[in-house]
């Protein structure tokens, strides 16, 4: 297993998705995305594996700058620029990726 967090360091879901690869002693990558956000691959490998709408952080208080762009392809390239917009955690494992704290999808990837 090979696993990535994508997370902000403030949000609880995050830090609930590390305790819970911690507790059962699996090896992950913390990736905080306020500082080094995501690739191109990698936004198009989650959207790939959970959608667009999944990934953006409606709660955000910036989420009208995304909410009214047109197309799919607007949307991913401002998720790319502004990866706050992100929800979080984005937890990967290969090409299987979920968003928000979601144990029982990660219990299945064990």
């Amino acid at each position: 297993m090979n696993i990535q967090i994508f997370g902000k360091p403030k949000c609880f879901d995050t830090k609930k998705a590390e305790r819970f690869f911690k507790e059962r002693r699996i090896k992950y990558q913390y990736v905080d995305l306020g500082k080094y956000g995501m690739s191109r691959r990698e936004l198009e490998s989650v959207r790939a594996a959970v959608g667009l709408e999944a990934m953006i952080d409606e709660k955000d208080r910036d989420y009208p700058m995304i909410a009214y762009l047109a197309s799919d392809a607007a949307k991913l390239e401002k998720l790319f620029e502004a990866p706050w917009l992100i929800r979080t955690p984005v937890v990967r494992n290969g090409k299987q990726a979920t968003v928000g704290y979601q144990p029982e999808v990660w219990k299945s990837w064990e």
